[in-house]
């Protein structure tokens, strides 16, 4: 990619956030339209629970395949592509005539969107090539993902307030085609000059696990744990991971580079990618349940229930891509961590009449850990390893974003429905104080793996891991 001018650079930046931001509220802005969605299509917790994990199951699936199809064959070909599918996904699921087509209609949504964040990430990347530069422009990037996630329930309540659930996806569709015609303009095409062949095994290997594991989870509380077809998803899926750890190690070119893990921060930012949006798609499910059936909030109520957090978000994004930039990684996380613990601990005691202002506290110490965690994560993920494979460690990043949303909604929202036994309503506050518990504890993972993975001991295996991997890193690692 040819050198840009520093206005055209902010201008490739605003763009692929301008992408990612639609993206990242989709993601979330669902969560506020789940009562709207059981009442209209008539479905169970579980078939709310398929809803967004449809999404993020594809997504997570294919985010890998995505980096480096780009790297190949041109990551603002790849990028408009995902533009384009993300776009037509969110128009067919404003017409979906049942939830079958709903959660068909979402896994082509989540295709394109498999596309734009590790994508746009990689276009990033290699616009902004000073470490300094780079870590600011992630802290960007991060901060409108958090802040987009964040605002997806205020933003779906208003919609499906005044204009019914299918609304929430109508605003893709502009966005979407606005995007792809600014792209064309103003992004230059970029290619790795080595890229990685297409792993087709490893990817279905990837799909099967998570999956399997994903199906067995939800419908576990209903099926029963140790019904036939739920011991099988799970059997499935250990199958599924012990082929992938032997099939990998020995591709010259595998989809998932496993040496990658050698490097324990690396490693960490994974696990805290999936401890923190596992943590974010738990307290979005449950909160959303809990305000309107509990509570008896409209949705739009619900959703300025939900705005403190997003202001938090808003205000700590980025400043965390500041301090990534300036300290390095070990106190955004640390800070993230114990924030989203102390925030989550109340609610763990959850009643119907908790007080609004206990919930609007726990709400804006939440917002503040989850607006400091998301830069982190990035910038170790990219750091140390050369442009050239910057889609594919992007990539590795946003698929533990992914994974993590999937297992957070899945293990949380089943740990919950497996302790209601009569009307939700009646019910639901106390029985989510398990799922509360599984909240916190994804908080303290966050404040464990930042200690550990930021140390002087963790920055060596970065460097060894560096050196065995490539012969000439092209980014040295942010301090921590």
């Amino acid at each position: 990619m040819p050198d840009l001018a520093p206005r055209r650079r902010a201008l490739v930046l605003a763009i692929c956030c301008l992408s990612l931001f639609i993206v990242g509220l989709d993601a979330t802005i669902v969560n506020i339209a789940l009562p709207a969605l059981r009442n209209d299509l008539d479905t169970s917790v579980s078939g709310l629970q398929w809803v967004i994990d449809a999404y993020t199951l594809v997504l997570a699936s294919l985010l890998i395949l995505a980096g480096s199809t780009a790297d190949r064959v041109g990551r603002r070909r790849t990028f408009q592509t995902g533009l384009a599918l993300f776009t037509l996904g969110s128009l067919l699921c404003s017409v979906a005539p049942s939830l079958g087509w709903l959660i068909a209609f979402r896994m082509v949504q989540a295709v394109g969107g498999s596309m734009l964040n590790p994508v746009a990430m990689s276009i990033i990347t290699n616009t902004f090539t000073e470490p300094r530069e780079r870590a600011r422009a992630i802290g960007v990037w991060g901060g409108v993902v958090g802040l987009s996630m964040a605002l997806g329930p205020l933003v779906g309540g208003v919609l499906v307030e005044s204009l019914g659930w299918r609304s929430i996806f109508w605003l893709n569709v502009p966005v979407g085609i606005a995007a792809i015609a600014l792209t064309a303009l103003f992004v230059p095409e970029s290619r790795a000059p080595k890229p990685r062949r297409i792993d087709p095994l490893g990817q279905a290997l990837v799909l099967i696990l998570l999956a399997s594991i994903t199906y067995g989870i939800i419908e576990g509380p209903v099926a029963g744990w140790s019904s036939p077809e739920i011991i099988g998803c799970f059997a499935l899926g250990a199958v599924a991971l012990a082929a992938l750890l032997a099939y990998e190690p020995r591709r010259q070119e595998p989809l998932l580079d496993l040496r990658f893990f050698r490097s324990v921060p690396f490693s960490g930012a994974t696990l805290i990618a999936v401890s923190a949006f596992g943590a974010l798609a738990g307290f979005l499910f449950l909160n959303t349940l809990y305000l309107q059936d509990v509570r008896g909030l409209s949705a739009l109520h619900a959703g300025l229930y939900t705005l403190p957090m997003a202001a938090m978000t808003a205000v700590c994004a980025p400043l965390s891509g500041r301090l990534v930039a300036a300290r390095g990684t070990r106190l955004p996380l640390i800070l993230a961590g114990t924030a989203m613990t102390l925030a989550m601990l109340p609610l763990t005691r959850l009643t119907d009449t908790t007080p609004t202002a206990l919930l609007i506290g726990c709400y804006l110490l939440f917002g503040i850990g989850f607006g400091l965690v998301n830069a982190p994560i990035t910038n170790t993920a990219v750091s140390g390893m050369p442009r050239s494979q910057a889609g594919v460690a992007a990539a590795i990043a946003s698929t533990s974003r992914q994974v993590g949303g999937s297992l957070g909604v899945a293990v949380i929202g089943a740990a919950v429905v497996s302790g209601i036994t009569g009307p939700m309503a009646a019910e639901f506050a106390h029985a989510s104080h398990v799922g509360w518990w599984i909240v916190v504890g994804c908080g303290v993972s966050v404040l464990t793996l930042g200690l550990i993975t930021t140390g002087r001991w963790a920055r060596s295996t970065a460097d060894r891991t560096a050196a065995d991997l490539f012969d000439t890193p092209e980014a040295a690692h942010v301090p921590a």
